[in-house]
């Protein structure tokens, strides 16, 4: 084997999907309806415009065992969660439509916010991952969603304050 071939063969550059050669083409915003996760979505934007990319905005409904078991309606409370961050993206795309062209897409999805961001993003083959800081103090001690991602190490993660 060449020096050549070595070296492709150990950045991965053979036969298969190759990150950050030609800018970002997917851009993964994590939103929960939070002010630091709407920051994060706009902040995605910009880049996706700039970048041409594609925005996926991803919204993963928790599974809430505690208020399952209070008999409170999970799936109804999620759902009503994902249609309001829906109508909010396409009311926004809406508002900056002819100023700024964003193309996006909208994908939600039931279970661990973690787990359902990174089968996302490694589906989607994401070039960088947004969300917003965890707004929840409990998050400074078990870690947030946003430390876990950036300690996986797969993607360039953006936190947005």
């Amino acid at each position: 084997m060449s020096r050549e071939e070595e070296y492709e063969a150990r950045a991965g550059l053979r036969g298969g999907f190759e990150r950050g050669t030609d800018g970002p083409k997917v851009i993964l915003a994590g939103v929960d309806g939070s002010d630091t996760s709407w920051r994060a979505a706009a902040y995605a934007a910009g880049l996706a415009r700039r970048q041409h990319a594609l925005l996926a905005v991803v919204y993963v409904q928790p599974l809430l065992a505690g208020t399952a078991a209070l008999g409170i309606p999970v799936t109804d409370t999620t759902e009503e969660v994902a249609e309001e961050v829906l109508g909010e993206i396409r009311a926004t795309a809406e508002r900056l439509r002819g100023v700024h062209e964003v193309r996006w897409e909208f994908h939600t999805f039931r279970g661990d916010p973690y787990t359902g961001l990174v089968r996302l993003a490694d589906e989607l083959k994401a070039d960088a991952v947004v969300v917003g800081a965890s707004e929840r103090a409990g998050h400074r001690i078990v870690g947030s969603v946003a430390v876990r991602l950036v300690k996986a190490g797969r993607w360039p993660v953006t936190v947005v304050p």
